[in-house]
């Protein structure tokens, strides 16, 4: 039988080892694919750089400290204390990160959805009909639901309705993001996974 410490060195890392491993592995602030001011008139660059220099950058931050604090730790209880930063964090600068990706300015493709794979897709899992925000009785929690056509939401208590007809294009119903979503990028993640 191995010793609680011979078993404590074979599956925990020297902390030299790990501090060396951690400064090899320090997460950055990707660059944007785009400018700052790419995106107007629909999002405006003070926008674009505080979101990106400033919100997405404290996410970075955050998770190489999480990661520094989670390499330093003296006890297993004081890991696990870190899984919360480590997700909000991870999670935060994982997201920002698709999220840059997922936009592109208009002269790029930023808006246009054209045919192929991921628009089937799209139009055979949407269609026309409904998106709503609903109330869930059983979990009691808000979420998100499609209806087709003008079927009314039954499974949820309605608590706000958008017309995703295509009628309600033709009046600009939708925000201005939409201009911008670079759906080549959906596109590409959409065709990898399905």
């Amino acid at each position: 039988m191995l010793s609680l410490t011979l078993t404590r060195s074979i599956f925990r890392p020297t902390l030299a080892r790990s501090l060396a491993l951690r400064a090899a592995t320090l997460h950055t602030l990707p660059d944007l694919p785009y400018s700052y001011d790419a995106l107007e008139p629909h999002i405006s660059a003070e926008i674009m750089e505080l979101h990106h220099s400033k919100h997405h950058q404290a996410y970075v931050n955050g998770l190489n400290a999480a990661e520094e604090s989670y390499v330093k730790a003296p006890s297993t209880r004081d890991r696990i204390a870190l899984q919360a930063a480590l997700k909000f964090n991870g999670g935060g600068h994982i997201n920002h990160s698709l999220f840059w990706k997922n936009l592109a300015p208009v002269k790029e493709g930023g808006g246009k959805l054209k045919d192929g794979k991921f628009k089937a897709a799209l139009e055979r899992t949407l269609g026309s009909g409904w998106g709503w925000l609903g109330y869930n009785s059983k979990t009691k929690k808000l979420e998100i639901v499609t209806t087709s056509n003008q079927d009314p939401l039954l499974t949820h208590e309605p608590i706000i309705g958008v017309d995703i007809w295509e009628h309600a294009f033709y009046l600009q119903y939708l925000t201005s993001i939409w201009n911008v979503i670079n759906f080549e990028e959906a596109e590409a993640r959409f065709t990898e996974v399905a």
